[in-house]
């Protein structure tokens, strides 16, 4: 059987425990729902980093932020990091984006062919936070909760108006794809930036959730003075003094947010629709996976950028020949997608070995094999020095130079409202997490390499904005002369060239 294509199918900011197996029953996703029950479903996956920035670089190379040096949303990828495009492309792939991927510097594919849109948010460092001003907003971008306020409906946003070119480019590029013209298997990868706040939903969507049950926080906003330091700082960083947040407001957001899963499930309909009819879906895998996930009020908290479950957790599907579909509960990591995308294209992926800290998700998905703790990074925007994760098992861990240690049994407290890091009857597990933990991080260098990257950054940023500015936001190309019928062409070659299925 030839080598499988690969689509992936990509989001932002989905809230992973809203997909415990699938998506969740209320939420109106039909072609989500059908995707889920023909794949493995990762019940339990984490983002590397609970940022976009950070997150996307991460699950591209299989690194942890301390790796790929991408700690924020302004940090440059640099070009000599191999990612699962690069490693496709390498083994006689074809591969392409169409979407967000929020690369930052000059190169913006890293390893793909092409790209077929230019991204959402912006390319250069001007996004960069400042460690030496802890506590200091920087409000022209920093998250507000004006996005929560302003939760209603519109039929056109910035948003919307990108994720409605991504799925037209990706569809097009399916249907190019299905002419047979390339003999090369292909990787496609398609990159929504819904459900991501601002929560506002076309109407129609967002009338599917009048009334839905889910539109009140399990957990309420806990007292300020009650919060952790971390959730404390990133309150103070969304300005939430400024806002006097009602229920009606949360119930609002969290609807138009609802509404937004709906409305990139029918995207990906659409694109799974062409995959079908262009004969390709018997031999292509399909993954689906988002960066990070969202608080959505839980708490008090909204966004992302802390280890709380609803920011970092995330859904993770594969539907790939001979995997059977079932629910694996063991904690996986979206590090894991590049070596378990190599593997199932057929790469060796012993040589693989030194480019990543994931792991081969394709023994665990047939039964055989198992996963080790999962780990999980910040050091962006709300934190003054990085905080570091492990997921094993039951227990989560959550470490941070400046604040105490945060330990949680997920089966005994889902909700994660109780720290169990004083509680002697668990010294003995946090002692051998945090002997893993030490074992992988050297916070206080992690905290000196954070603080160099910023300090660079903010001395680079200032020079380039001054005089002739010279943008790395990528710009997609169109050969106009190369497109449907040009003098250079024979129309009777073309014609048939451009049709399929041909002969019926």
């Amino acid at each position: 059987m030839a080598r499988p294509n690969i689509l992936i199918l990509m989001v932002d900011q989905f809230n992973g425990t809203l997909f415990p197996d699938g998506p969740a029953e209320f939420l109106h996703a039909p072609h989500l729902k059908a995707l889920a029950e023909r794949s493995v479903r990762f019940a339990n996956t984490y983002t590397a980093s609970p940022l976009c920035a950070p997150a996307r670089a991460s699950f591209m190379s299989g690194q942890l932020p301390s790796r790929t040096r991408v700690y924020d949303n302004a940090a440059e990828f640099a070009s000599d990091i191999p990612t699962f495009a690069h490693h496709l492309r390498a083994a006689g792939y074809h591969t392409a984006l169409s979407g967000k991927m929020h690369f930052v510097g000059p190169d913006q594919l890293h390893g793909f062919e092409e790209r077929l849109t230019t991204d959402i948010y912006p390319a250069d460092f001007g996004w960069t936070p400042d460690y030496t001003k802890p506590g200091e907003r920087i409000d022209w971008w920093y998250h507000n909760l004006g996005s929560v306020t302003g939760a209603g409906v519109a039929e056109i946003t910035n948003q919307m108006e990108y994720d409605d070119e991504v799925a037209y480019n990706a569809t097009r590029k399916l249907y190019d794809l299905s002419r047979r013209h390339d003999d090369r298997p292909w990787c496609l990868t398609v990159s929504f930036t819904h459900p991501h706040d601002p929560y506002v939903a076309r109407r129609k969507y967002w009338d599917l959730y009048e009334n839905c049950p889910a539109l009140d926080p399990e957990v309420d906003a806990i007292p300020f003075d009650q919060q952790d330091p971390h959730s404390q700082r990133l309150l103070k960083a969304c300005d939430y003094d400024a806002f006097e947040i009602t229920p009606e407001q949360i119930r609002r957001a969290r609807q138009g947010y609802f509404a937004n899963i709906s409305y990139v499930d029918d995207k990906i309909g659409e694109i799974l629709d062409v995959l079908e009819r262009g004969r390709m879906a018997d031999n292509t895998i399909v993954l689906f996976v988002s960066d990070h996930g969202d608080m959505l009020g839980e708490r008090g908290l909204w966004f992302k950028m802390c280890f709380f479950d609803g920011s970092s957790r995330v859904p993770l599907t594969i539907a790939a020949p001979g995997w059977d579909p079932a629910c694996i509960q063991q904690p996986v990591s979206t590090l894991d997608v590049t070596p378990t995308l190599a593997a199932l294209a057929g790469i060796d992926i012993t040589k693989l070995a030194p480019w990543t800290d994931g792991e081969d998700l394709g023994p665990l998905a047939t039964g055989t094999g198992s996963r080790g703790p999962v780990p999980m990074e910040y050091a962006a925007e709300g934190s003054e020095a990085p905080l570091v994760g492990l997921r094993d098992g039951r227990f989560k861990l959550t470490l941070c130079d400046r604040d105490p240690p945060m330990l949680f049994d997920l089966e005994a407290d889902p909700k994660e409202l109780t720290n169990l890091a004083q509680d002697a009857g668990y010294a003995g597990v946090l002692e051998r997490l945090k002997a893993h933990a030490e074992s992988r991080w050297n916070l206080q260098s992690f905290d000196g390499a954070v603080r160099e990257s910023q300090a660079r950054r903010w001395v680079v940023y200032e020079a380039l904005r001054n005089g002739a500015y010279y943008p790395w936001d990528y710009q997609p190309l169109q050969k106009a002369s190369e497109r449907y019928m040009r003098n250079h062409m024979d129309l009777n070659v073309l014609e048939e060239s451009k049709r399929y299925p041909r002969g019926e």
